[in-house]
């Protein structure tokens, strides 16, 4: 009797357990929100690097190098003054015109000299030699011995050589001057990169004073410049 009622007590506990849990009314809604702007994939695709090698073609521009040394001997070549016009260095022309046309006028001078002397010279050895042209220098220079007009006529020669190397010279000048000029013309820059510049200390040793353990007068503190030219 005591199991059959128990039993009872049981079965009738389970069905009020099962009618207490009614199923749930309200509807769960979705936590995520979708995104509404739509993703479109990247239509570039990446390629890989590869380095390549410059052909002859190919041609480095660097803005610093457009000044051409070559342009500026072949100018002053042709005219003298115009390869330091081309580097914008104006106030050598001057000097150039200058040395070129004193040196000019000497080589006409020494000319007309040597000129001069010879017809003299000629006169002294045939009196019937005329030159209209330097009958001034014969009637001037007649009388002197003719030592002395051949002397004066190997001088006026020499001058007139030297002052015409003279000239060749300054012409040559001018062209290294406009080629050296326009060399460096841009090869250097004017920003605060020092690393060619190292300066560190150091001692000295005087070769005249004996070096003892405990002696520093010997030593003498300097400071080490090292400058590397590129």
């Amino acid at each position: 009797m005591t199991k059959l009622l128990l039993t009872f007590i049981l079965i009738a506990g389970l069905a009020l357990t099962a009618a207490a849990q009614k199923p749930d009314t309200l509807k769960r809604t979705k936590a995520t929100v979708t995104d509404s702007l739509n993703h479109r994939a990247d239509s570039l695709q990446s390629k890989p690097f590869k380095p390549g090698l410059l052909s002859k073609k190919d041609k480095i521009i660097i803005p610093d190098t457009l000044h051409s040394p070559h342009k500026a001997v072949i100018r002053s070549l042709i005219i003298p003054g115009w390869g330091q016009a081309y580097n914008h260095h104006y106030w050598k022309i001057p000097l150039i015109y200058g040395a070129l046309g004193s040196l000019g006028y000497y080589i006409w001078y020494n000319e007309r000299d040597y000129q001069g002397f010879l017809a003299v010279a000629k006169y002294q050895r045939d009196p019937n030699y005329t030159n209209a042209k330097y009958n001034n220098y014969i009637q001037q220079y007649a009388k002197y011995p003719n030592a002395s007009i051949v002397n004066q006529k190997d001088y006026s020669l020499r001058s007139r050589d030297l002052c015409i190397l003279g000239f060749l010279l300054s012409w040559g000048v001018n062209c290294i001057d406009a080629y050296v000029f326009a060399k460096f013309k841009h090869s250097y820059s004017m920003d605060n990169n020092l690393s060619d510049v190292h300066i560190s200390g150091g001692l000295l040793n005087n070769p005249l004073s004996p070096v003892y353990a405990a002696n520093f007068n010997t030593f003498t503190p300097a400071i080490k410049l090292t400058i590397t030219l590129r």
